[in-house]
């Protein structure tokens, strides 16, 4: 018998999935005898489709015994509690990028968390029955706050308890002084700043409302970093300007002692909604500048040298492993509430990150609740909570649930809401659909060179 299967055409072959994300290329000819059962079951390929779960000799019931552990395992994150908690310390910034997510034309004031809202967000955050949490500090530009930043530290180790906290900082660092890199250093505090490209890529993209030339600003503060062994990474954000500079961005990364690099699309919230015009490109753009970065990566690994793109590496944990890095805009559900949660500089609770950066826009529809009158029992059992749960369920969306790439993908409410006022997406393959859809095109298009799958394991083992 056939188990439940997704496909779609790839090039010359038909790739086929199922829900356990495991995966097989067949001819066209293949496919045609697979649906219609008559392949050879002493046939190799055969007998390969039935260790992959796409066939089963035995009766249903098996089937589905033999499924379930798997299935379990792939959804291990839905046995979690909220990990991420995000404090969004100040809604200040001394940055001017072209496509900040966090702030439009509608954020008028400058305001910054108090130590009364900051100790009522650790007590909230604690609450989590999760063991292993990661507070991380947000803006705005967080160092703007550091007395705050320095308080939740030393307030959440003066009464936790029996949890694991990671502590991490999103900034990008230009108000870093020595005092703070001593006190990261000392708490072991890991630093994620952006880092677009060269230096006229970056400079064009993240200008400093009071320094000429971030780039410079930035390469000195990364040597700090790693004279004080401070743990640190980039993230990287692809504008229409750094369209024409894969391998010069992937070069800088490289210079910087990264072995790694997310390459990570336009968010349309914020002034990148607001300037799409400008700084925005159309989903086949994106791709074709994907396609050259990866392939650019794969030949400085051919090269002996690791060096790994991490939207890349996602997927490829759950298409080789069976079991996703939990990231939390690449689940079904997705991790808004249940995963993670951001505490805004004023107390109230948001879903998550796109969340809040929704309510910059002057919209708070993905509120569930405040520090002050809620808990976190009632903030998961809001209507909000269980709305984002509900309608970010891939298997339940009828433009996903038959998707080939359904075991690997996610959906975003916030972001459905903001594009089209509405938390599942009226057109079928919108545009963060399709972009997602055109990265997995692009690895699974790869993964067909022995070479290259090698190289993808090494990714994520």
């Amino acid at each position: 018998m056939i188990g439940p299967f997704n496909f779609k055409k790839l090039n010359n072959k038909v790739l086929i999935t199922n829900d356990l994300g495991r995966y097989e290329y067949l001819s066209k000819d293949e496919f045609s005898k697979f649906i219609n059962k008559k392949l050879d079951p002493e046939s190799e390929l055969y007998c390969r489709l039935k260790d992959k779960m796409f066939l089963f000799d035995d009766s249903i019931e098996y089937y589905v015994n033999a499924v379930s552990p798997h299935l379990r395992s792939s959804k291990s994150y839905l046995y979690a509690a909220t990990s991420l908690h995000i404090f969004v310390v100040s809604n200040y910034c001394n940055s001017k990028c072209i496509y900040c997510q966090a702030q439009s034309n509608q954020l008028n004031s400058c305001k910054m968390m108090t130590k009364e809202i900051a100790r009522k967000a650790v007590d909230f955050a604690l609450q989590s029955p999760q063991k292993e949490l990661n507070f991380e500090f947000q803006g705005g530009e967080p160092l703007s706050n550091f007395p705050i930043i320095k308080y939740i530290v030393e307030y959440t180790k003066s009464i936790n308890k029996d949890k694991k906290i990671q502590f991490s900082l999103v900034s990008n660092l230009s108000l870093l002084t020595d005092e703070m890199v001593e006190f990261f250093k000392e708490n072991q505090i890991s630093i994620s700043t952006s880092l677009d490209g060269h230096e006229y890529l970056h400079n064009y993209n993240r200008p400093l409302s009071n320094y000429p030339n971030t780039y410079q600003l930035l390469t000195k503060i990364i040597h700090k970093l790693k004279e004080n062994h401070i743990n640190y990474g980039a993230i990287q954000t692809t504008t229409k300007e750094s369209l024409q500079y894969p391998t010069e961005i992937i070069e800088e990364y490289r210079k910087k002692g990264l072995d790694n690099i997310f390459i990570r699309p336009l968010t349309p919230l914020g002034y990148a909604l607001e300037k799409w015009d400008v700084i925005g490109y159309s989903v086949d753009e994106f791709i074709d500048f994907y396609r050259k970065c990866l392939n650019t990566i794969l030949e400085i690994n051919k090269q002996g040298i690791f060096f790994k793109e991490g939207h890349a590496a996602i997927f490829l944990s759950k298409i080789l492993d069976g079991v996703g890095i939990n990231y939390m805009e690449l689940r079904s559900p997705c991790g808004a509430a249940v995963g993670q949660l951001a505490y805004y500089y004023d107390g109230n609770i948001y879903t998550c990150d796109e969340g809040r950066m929704l309510k910059e826009m002057g919209d708070e529809s993905f509120k569930v609740g405040n520090v002050f009158e809620d808990t976190y029992d009632t903030m998961a059992e809001s209507k909000i909570t269980k709305t984002a749960c509900k309608y970010s369920i891939l298997e339940g969306l009828p433009q996903c649930s038959e998707c080939a790439y359904l075991p690997y993908c996610g959906t975003c409410p916030v972001i459905n809401y903001a594009l089209e006022k509405d938390i599942v997406p009226h057109s079928i393959h919108n545009y963060r659909c399709q972009i997602y859809k055109g990265m997995l095109d692009v690895i699974f298009e790869l993964l067909q060179d022995k070479q290259n799958q090698e190289i993808f394991w090494r990714w994520i083992s």
